[in-house]
């Protein structure tokens, strides 16, 4: 199976939000994504995006001369943005590294990472950031495998909307 990488597009918004619902339901999650895929596309593409990101799709040649063009699987994807730390400068910030159930195994994650990678050498980053869950233990070996640390000492904070609110109001 040939598989390429390339950047992401507004037509693929819809897949990579079934992709971000899969990773939910793999993470115990199932009801948490709240985010739209209009949402979503506005926040990639609209006038002042955030987020950028690649997929990983198959490549099925036409099977006959009557089929136009190949045909094309989204089986991954890495969703990025810059953030900013005080002690090192602009990092990437990776915050969704999916490949489908069916696809892992592959190289498909890895090939992601390494993209994203590749673009923090390009962008001149001091580096790049994401978070794992402390149970995904097959997620750690990946990172610690392609040269990562894994910090066990930082707590992960938020404020959701209604408590923003609340906050705020005060």
């Amino acid at each position: 199976m040939e598989v390429r990488i390339r950047k992401a597009e507004t037509r693929d918004v819809p897949r990579m939000r079934e992709l971000v619902v899969e990773l939910a339901v793999f993470e115990k999650e199932p009801d948490a994504v709240t985010v739209t895929g209009e949402e979503m596309l506005a926040a990639g593409f609209g006038p002042d995006p955030i987020w950028f990101g690649w997929v990983a799709e198959t490549v099925v040649p036409p099977a006959n001369n009557d089929q136009p063009a190949p045909e094309c699987r989204i089986l991954g994807m890495a969703l990025c943005y810059e953030r900013y730390s005080t002690w090192k400068g602009r990092r990437l910030h990776l915050e969704d590294i999916i490949v489908t159930a069916e696809a892992r195994g592959q190289g498909i994650g890895e090939r992601l990472f390494r993209t994203c990678a590749a673009h923090a050498v390009v962008k001149h980053y001091s580096g790049m950031f994401w978070q794992v869950l402390d149970w995904n233990e097959g997620a750690i070996r990946f990172y610690e495998r392609l040269g990562a640390s894994i910090d066990p000492h930082w707590c992960n904070g938020s404020l959701e909307r209604k408590a923003l609110k609340e906050l705020a109001a005060r």
